[in-house]
């Protein structure tokens, strides 16, 4: 079954953020991951959510995500998204 990364970010250092751009596609593809959406603004529909902008990563399976998270490589690359962005980010399931 599929798994989605969906990110809901606000950039606060765009320069610093750059380096997470340049670099963060590469470990997506090492496993197996794809952009859905990425980095748009959204527009919001119903309720009182109001996301900046939103990316959203496809993985085969769920176990494919949860390494992407957990990869030790990426980690340094992780703390430059927290330290440059203020972001959520949910990992759900996909139908079958």
């Amino acid at each position: 079954m599929k798994a989605y990364l969906v990110l809901d970010f606000t950039i606060n250092d765009f320069a610093g953020f750059r380096k997470y751009i340049a670099e963060i596609p590469a470990f997506i593809a090492k496993h197996s991951g794809q952009y859905i959406v990425r980095g748009v603004e959204p527009t919001t529909i119903e309720g009182d959510w109001k996301p900046e902008r939103m990316v959203i990563l496809e993985f085969p399976a769920r176990e494919n995500a949860e390494a992407f998270l957990a990869d030790r490589e990426i980690q340094e690359l992780f703390k430059v998204r927290h330290d440059t962005t203020t972001s959520k980010l949910v990992l759900v399931d996909g139908c079958t």
